[in-house]
């Protein structure tokens, strides 16, 4: 593989890594039995959240940050993801590179939720409550209605890619990490309050998919099914509202 695609890949591992590890982390915290955030609440969740995209980011801001598989699918159909490894040096194809980019993310992901586990597992071993401890791991609708469950992803992800590509400059919309982390910080916590009630605003693959792969196969003492029946909204309705927002961004100018 290419060398410099070998280590923005890397990056994008380590900060994925980073960001499921504190934004679980604080599933963990306000869901579990015993832990002293018990109790605490979506507020706390959704800040908390925001705040493990601004770690991800500050880390793996030389890759550009995506962090996100469908992240990484609606700027490579922008155009702007091509242009940032033209200008890395990157001489892998753009297939080669949006592969290299999931695949690292979905480690990275996977590899954060096990260490929360091994962070909290005193706390998971005494939690009873199954949906708690799912819910710590992955996104399961409040009312189980996929149609518009995958909506609600849909227009949640949307809106995600319409900021990253309306908060990045035109010449540079696919380097993420190249604009202040704040300024998506916000944009997460704000998407959370908002838009995070019907489904638990997964917008990320591999801070959802990889952590159930996790939930599945961690020798857990009281856990459900992981909720493969679901699974595949907080997939697919991700990588479609991304989509829809790189072209919505495209037709106004927005890259």
């Amino acid at each position: 593989m290419d060398p410099v695609l070998m280590h923005l890949c890397a990056l994008e591992f380590l900060g994925t890594l980073v960001l499921v590890l504190m934004g679980d982390g604080v599933c963990a915290a306000c869901n579990l039995n015993k832990s002293k955030a018990q109790g605490a609440g979506w507020v706390v969740i959704a800040l908390g959240w925001g705040l493990a995209v601004m770690a991800g980011v500050f880390v793996a801001h030389a890759s550009g940050a995506h962090l996100n598989p469908a992240v990484t699918i609606g700027l490579a159909c922008t155009g702007g993801f091509g242009t940032f490894l033209a200008n890395a040096g990157v001489t892998a194809s753009l297939t080669t590179s949006v592969i290299g980019y999931i695949v690292a993310q979905m480690i990275g992901g996977f590899l954060g939720a096990v260490l929360v586990w091994l962070v909290y597992r005193d706390h998971f071993n005494i939690t009873e409550d199954k949906e708690a401890v799912l819910g710590t791991y992955c996104t399961m609708p409040a009312i189980d209605n996929k149609p518009a469950n995958f909506f609600t992803e849909l227009v949640a992800t949307f809106i995600l890619l319409l900021m990253i590509i309306g908060i990045g400059n035109y010449a540079d919309v696919a380097n993420v990490g190249a604009v202040s982390a704040w300024p998506i910080t916000a944009v997460i916590v704000s998407l959370g309050m908002s838009l995070g009630g019907p489904t638990g605003y997964a917008m990320n693959p591999a801070r959802d998919l990889s952590p159930r792969i996790a939930h599945a196969i961690l020798p857990m003492a009281h856990k459900r099914d992981s909720g493969w029946g679901y699974s595949w909204v907080p997939v697919f309705g991700l990588i479609c509202g991304a989509i829809i927002a790189a072209f919505v961004g495209k037709a106004f100018g927005l890259c």
